[in-house]
């Protein structure tokens, strides 16, 4: 009997044995195929192509000539863009020193805003992701955007900024200063700075936010920009120009380097499961989504048509939202060149199971119905004429399997745990944030 069990045992373990190796095989087969899709990708054919630096890696990130990274800037950057004390340009007093450049780009949303439309001054609440942030009633005045609240997560990896690139000086904006007229968003160009840097000084202004005296006198803000910005005149230092700058190096070191598709890219092979390889796969292949989602951030300075609804066509009540806006337009409404209408830029994926709204209409509500619209390839924007789509834009024809892959490496493969690491502990004025309205107040337990 005895030698029954062992004959018994040995035949199972023997079975078990052959089982691990075969699930090995498959799975060391798939890796095989993915990073020979990920090579084949990379124009330098190899898997660091699409690898994030470490945020405190300042010589690997990409950065503005004129406003080099440094961690003096970062630690002030990090407390201005979440600092509700600047809030004090706000055409409603009840409202002043309540919001923050965080209130529409805050870590809990993957640095976007938690709603289908971003709002600053003259919102109330935020619940867990920001989600139940909304207008004050009865407040006329509110500072929303008609277009959704872009990411400014990795957004180092895009030199001109918003949706339709009007940000920044350089790179595919050169060419384009006859626009750039003065009182207008785009007469911050002018200074000559990269999209984050000129979209951190213009954002400033636009969004009611300032740089006053009364901050100043905080010892803590002082000390930072003296240390931030040493080479500066004590008659320039303190200024809402510096203050951008700062806030756009903290910025360019948002990166989601620890996402497990970046840990796969480092060599953790078991970092991502069996279906997140074989959505990498489909990304990286079949759906052709590294056509236009590449690089570190898997994003690009592409700008495409892809018919996608607009903010005024949300089911939801929108703000100062229009049908003939030219925001609407993409690209083409800031170039004034036709063959641009209707295009807008590539966003990047990171973190993107934080929040339910996708595109610039925000008129997609989860991954899934990203990736299946994009898969039939049907617009649903009636105003973007059938000429202006994109090429790009045809059916893929993935099964729904693929489809649920997909969704899976975009949704948990791409998804940083640890985006709070990037939040100050407190501020130097004891305010709260990203907001500090009473409601936020109490939805966030802070007091």
């Amino acid at each position: 009997m005895t030698h029954i069990k062992t004959g018994l045992i040995l035949f199972l373990g023997f079975g078990l044995l052959l089982s691990c190796s075969k699930d090995e095989k498959i799975i060391q087969g798939i890796d095989l195929e993915l990073q020979s899709l990920i090579k084949n990708a990379s124009p330098s054919s190899d898997l660091s192509y699409f690898i994030l630096p470490e945020s405190d890696n300042f010589s690997a990130i990409p950065q503005d000539p004129k406003n080099p990274i440094s961690k003096e800037k970062v630690a002030l950057g990090g407390f201005l863009f979440h600092e509700t004390a600047l809030g004090v340009g706000g055409n409603e007093i009840s409202s002043r020193k309540t919001y923050s450049c965080a209130s529409c780009h805050h870590s809990s949303a993957g640095f976007q805003s938690g709603t289908f439309q971003g709002i600053g001054e003259g919102g109330t609440g935020f619940g867990v992701r920001g989600e139940l942030r909304k207008p004050v009633a009865g407040m006329t005045n509110v500072d929303v955007q008609s277009l959704k609240t872009p990411s400014v997560m990795n957004g180092a990896y895009q030199p001109n900024q918003l949706w339709n690139g009007q940000s920044g000086a350089t790179h595919l904006n050169n060419g384009t200063k006859p626009l750039w007229k003065e009182g207008s968003d785009l007469a911050m160009n002018h200074l000559g700075y990269e999209g984050l840097e000129t979209q951190a000084i213009s954002g400033l202004g636009v969004h009611r936010l300032t740089l006053d005296e009364n901050i100043i006198k905080i010892s803590a803000y002082k000390k930072l920009f003296d240390e931030a910005f040493p080479d500066k005149n004590a008659s320039e230092r303190y200024s809402n120009e510096n203050a951008g700058l700062a806030i756009a190096a903290y910025l360019r070191t948002l990166l989601s380097n620890q996402a497990p598709f970046q840990k796969y890219l480092r060599g953790e092979s078991n970092a991502l499961n069996e279906i997140e390889k074989r959505g990498a796969a489909l990304f990286f292949g079949k759906a052709q989504c590294a056509s236009c989602h590449t690089g570190p951030a898997l994003n690009s300075m592409q700008f495409n048509a892809l018919g996608l609804g607009d903010l005024v066509d949300c089911p939801e009540p929108t703000l100062k939202t229009v049908q003939n806006d030219p925001v609407n337009l993409g690209r083409g409404g800031f170039t004034q060149n036709h063959e641009e209408y209707y295009t807008f830029k590539v966003p990047q994926l990171y973190n993107l199971k934080d929040v339910q709204f996708y595109g610039h209409g925000s008129s997609k509500r989860s991954i899934k119905e990203m990736i299946v619209y994009k898969n039939l390839a049907i617009a649903e924007n009636k105003n973007v004429p059938a000429s202006h789509l994109d090429p790009l834009f045809k059916p893929l024809g993935l099964t729904d399997k693929e489809i649920d892959a997909l969704t899976t490496f975009i949704t948990k493969s791409l998804y940083d745990p640890n985006l709070r690491r990037f939040e100050p502990q407190q501020l130097p004025s004891g305010l709260c944030f990203p907001n500090a309205d009473v409601q936020s107040r109490i939805d966030m337990d802070c007091f």
